[in-house]
């Protein structure tokens, strides 16, 4: 009895002492990933169980010597719980470094976050004022067109209207030029009408006068046969006028006046004298 007791004792110590050896690693292990404290809990427990069964079989071989086991035990103890302190403080130092560096990256993620932060900022800014520009320069060109567009258009309407003016400038020219001929045809008719006219009176005058003449000769040869001396008791002259109406003058410019008068005042021409006569025998 004493014996068995004894062995699970120092089968248990000997658990125990392998256990501390590798639970601070498995505490290390976790710290750093999760997955792999999982596996190296695994792999300890299947260490624990071969170390179990290692020590059963040194434990069996150390059976009759009870003694020198526990001394063993107390070794074992001894350098497990240096073994952990070492561990744990490692586990320490490495957890602290982790710490450290995870703040580190940490820091620098943040940086790298804010510097990013900033750069797409300044990248969004410089983007907005491209696109503002570039409205900008649309919106400048679109007025250009409009501005182009609308000269274009005021030049056409002002070509047209000079176009218009011209043309109209034109018709008026050519209808006045039409005018100006037409009165100067009307003038030209007119002119020669009036000299038609005025040779027509000029040729009625020119008859008239030449039939006056005409009269006034037949009358003289009827009279006195032309001469101017010629006497018919109180008659005298060319045209036998009665003495008293020469005055005393029987010159031939006289007789000629006094016949004209004596005739015009009574019979209005040489020609009613003619008539006259033709009717009477004498004027």
């Amino acid at each position: 009895m004493t014996f068995k007791h004894n062995f699970k004792k120092v089968l248990s110590a000997t658990a125990f002492a392998a256990a501390l050896v590798v639970a601070p690693a498995a505490n290390v292990s976790a710290a750093t990933n999760d997955a792999s404290s999982t596996q190296q809990s695994a792999t300890a427990t299947s260490q624990d169980q071969q170390a179990s069964q290692d020590q059963a079989a040194s434990q069996s071989s150390a059976a009759n010597q009870s003694s020198s086991t526990s001394t063993s035990s107390a070794t074992s103890t001894s350098t497990v719980k240096k073994v952990a302190k070492k561990t744990k403080k490692t586990s320490k130092k490495k957890a602290v470094k982790k710490v450290a560096k995870k703040t580190t990256k940490k820091k620098a993620t943040k940086k790298a976050k804010k510097t990013s932060k900033k750069s797409t900022k300044k990248t969004t800014k410089a983007a907005t004022a491209a696109v503002t520009a570039s409205a900008d320069q649309s919106q400048a060109t679109d007025q250009q067109d409009d501005a182009a567009k609308k000269a274009a258009e005021a030049a056409a309407k002002k070509a047209a209207a000079a176009k218009k003016a011209a043309a109209k400038k034109k018709a008026a020219a050519k209808k006045k030029a039409a005018a100006k001929k037409k009165a100067a045809a009307k003038k030209a008719a007119a002119k020669k009408k009036a000299a038609a006219r005025k040779e027509a009176a000029a040729k009625k005058k020119a008859a008239k006068k030449s039939a006056e003449k005409t009269a006034k000769y037949w009358i003289a040869m009827r009279e006195s046969g032309g001469y101017y001396t010629a006497r018919n008791g109180s008659c005298y002259g060319r045209y036998q006028l009665l003495i008293s109406y020469l005055g005393g003058d029987l010159s031939k410019k006289n007789q000629e006046r006094t016949a004209d008068r004596y005739v015009y005042g009574r019979y209005g021409s040489w020609v009613n004298a003619k008539r006259f006569w033709l009717a009477h025998n004498w004027y």
